[in-house]
């Protein structure tokens, strides 16, 4: 039987700001390898308990310990980092001496190798690289930020912008390999091919993660327990992201059940309290104590998310937009040449592509934030935007939260002759009537993002632009949002790194996939993702049979000797690791097939290993093709 080894213990652990408790007397575990996502509502505690975890607050009460010597890293939802320091050194940023002495070694090769010093100090930190093994660690380091898209190493922090640096301390939790790692929100900001890579890599690492985040895609693949909190409580769900989605409804329904119960009690025993005199007697007494009691309970929030926001929208014609043969670069990168797109009512389109694609100021040249080079936008004239700028948070900090409202309408026109006011608008984005009379400078970041939501969509628009729209809000607010969007009476277009998101809103993408191409698919993320997988496939099948067919011409063995390029230090190092890690991949892929027929595992096992395996086959494939271009070098 295998024992897991606890990394953290917490032990009735209790945190509030003024009156306001966000959890009370929580305790729970987390072990080796355990992967764990932290779920509640905007403002009810999630970065505040990681805070609390990675000793950057403190809390009311409670015990946190943790495994003696245990390595942690901890992505913060806001990074911060000197705007002087180099990328290189906050990529690197480490108490260990491997990646420190990885950092130099970086440095030194971006250095004038002619001069003495700096050869000494070179041929120095090989030796140091060879003693601590450490070109392994830097081949993984290497494929972190190239997946992340982090290139100039030399460039500094305070030339970036907050997505960046969000990418480049999510590289250095990382690269650090250390054995828990604490992520709050780790796929704001990226795109979804890096979203995709992350998953991948999470799933796969043995490290311990407790995590905050939205991507509900994420959540189900990489996550092995739910703790959620609510109502200052917070509840273990033993599972992934569909299995919490079915025990909590349980529980929710057993919550409901119960305060029925309690509702059908309560109106006995107020019957009672009002017919009871002023009584003495110790029974008498006992029961108006237990009233009060009832009265708490009964005062309890009754937990019902099946909310439905019905807005309504300001007429739209036939007539949307039209974007005739868009240009538009910025220096060499070209974004879009001759674009043309005719758009149709009642559309929902999504937009998806990586980072630096041109996704963004697609949108702001629609709504008029951003000028094409050349070509126009004809938008018709009943088209009223909406948008959700990624950056479009600028609120008085000193101003309350239904005034925020009320500045644009005290009421909302709901269609019909239904009116709603600005405080039950605010009621069916989760902003209870305490939390409207606050002070926006006390809602969490989540919290007014979802501020910024309700005075986008109290504007009855008909054509909704959101850029990033899912970025900190909470899962409850984004089905609020799913279910709004899927019935919204005008035009979408929303560009968004949330697949689950993406699946549920939009009927059609395009697809942004560098230099200029822009691709129209019929259909939403996923089968986007199936026919790309698939095109993907055929490719690489097409050229391994390619690369089979018999040449007719051998390579000249008197010249290929002389003409052939000397191995490199990096590359004998980088040839050396490859034959280790070959021989690590036979060794696994044996071992697989050996369970494999075995006949012993469980349905999960079965298909987890053969998903293994096939990534074994591609990655020898891989390895062993470099190999071979190396070993031309011996």
């Amino acid at each position: 039987m295998n024992f897991m080894t606890s990394y953290l213990q917490i032990e009735n652990l209790t945190k509030s700001f003024g009156d306001k408790v966000l959890f009370e007397n929580i305790s729970f575990g987390i072990a080796d390898t355990q992967k764990v996502a932290l779920i509640a509502k905007n403002g009810m505690g999630k970065t505040t308990l990681l805070n609390i975890i990675a000793v950057k607050e403190d809390c009311d009460s409670g015990r946190i310990s943790f495994k003696k010597d245990l390595r942690i890293a901890f992505l913060e939802q806001e990074p911060a980092y000197p705007p002087e320091m180099s990328v290189l050194d906050a990529c690197f940023h480490s108490n260990s001496e491997v990646v420190r002495i990885i950092a130099e070694y970086e440095h030194l090769c971006h250095c004038d190798q002619q001069s003495p010093k700096i050869a000494e100090r070179y041929d120095h930190i090989l030796i140091k690289m060879d003693m601590l093994h450490a070109w392994d660690y830097e081949t993984k380091a290497k494929q972190i930020l190239g997946k992340l898209n982090i290139h100039d190493l030399e460039q500094k922090i305070g030339e970036l912008s907050g997505g960046q640096v969000k990418r480049i301390a999510l590289a250095n939790a990382l690269i650090t390999e250390p054995d828990m790692l604490i992520l709050d929100e780790p796929t704001n900001h990226l795109d979804l091919e890096m979203v995709e890579w992350l998953e991948d890599f999470l799933r796969n690492a043995t490290m311990s993660l407790l995590m905050v985040t939205h991507d509900r895609y994420f959540l189900n693949r990489v996550c092995s327990d739910i703790f959620e909190i609510d109502s200052r409580q917070l509840y273990h769900y033993k599972g992934n992201f569909s299995y919490y989605l079915e025990k909590r409804s349980e529980r929710v329904a057993a919550n409901n059940a119960e305060l029925d119960k309690a509702n059908n009690l309560f109106r006995k025993e107020l019957d009672w309290m009002r017919r009871q005199p002023q009584a003495r007697a110790t029974k008498a007494k006992a029961r108006i104590d237990s009233f009060y009691d009832l009265e708490d309970k009964v005062k309890q929030k009754r937990t019902d998310e099946s909310i439905k926001l019905e807005v309504k929208s300001t007429y739209i014609g036939n007539k949307i937009f039209e974007a005739k043969y868009i240009n538009k670069s910025f220096g060499e990168l070209q974004i879009l040449k001759d674009f043309y797109y005719n758009f149709s009512r009642y559309e929902k389109l999504g937009i998806v592509g990586r980072n630096g694609t041109g996704k963004s100021t697609f949108i702001k040249m629609l709504v008029g934030e951003e000028k094409p080079d050349s070509g126009s936008f004809d938008i018709g004239e009943t088209v009223v935007f909406g948008y959700y700028s990624q950056n479009g948070l600028r609120f008085d900090e000193q101003m309350k939260v239904i005034d925020v409202v009320r500045d644009i309408a005290e009421e909302i026109d709901l269609g019909g002759g239904r009116r709603m006011s600005a405080s039950q608008f605010l009621e069916h984005f989760l902003f209870t009537p305490e939390t409207q009379h606050n002070y926006v400078h006390k809602l969490s970041g989540g919290e007014k993002r979802r501020l910024y939501l309700c005075t986008v969509l109290m504007k009855t628009p008909n054509f909704l632009v959101l850029d990033e729209p899912t970025n900190d809000l909470d899962i409850v607010t984004l089905n609020i949002l799913e279910s709004y969007l899927q019935t919204f009476k005008g035009c979408i277009i929303v560009v968004s790194h949330d697949r689950y998101f993406m699946d549920k809103v939009i009927d059609h993408l395009l697809v942004f996939e560098g230099d200029a191409r822009i691709k129209d698919f019929p259909g939403n993320y996923t089968d986007y993702r199936e026919w790309r997988e698939q095109q993907l496939y055929t490719e690489k099948k097409n050229e391994k049979a390619f690369a089979q067919r018999p040449t007719e011409k051998q390579p000249n063995a008197s010249t290929s000797l002389s003409d052939r390029k000397k191995m490199s230090f990096k590359e004998k190092r980088e040839f050396e690791a490859l034959e280790q890690e070959i021989e690590a991949l036979e060794n696994e892929k044996k071992a697989i097939e050996t369970a494999l027929s075995g006949g012993v595992l469980s349905n999960d096992d079965i298909m987890q290993k053969s998903m293994r395996i096939a990534e074994i086959i591609d990655l020898l494939d891989e390895k062993t093709m470099r190999w071979l271009e190396l070993s031309e070098k011996m």
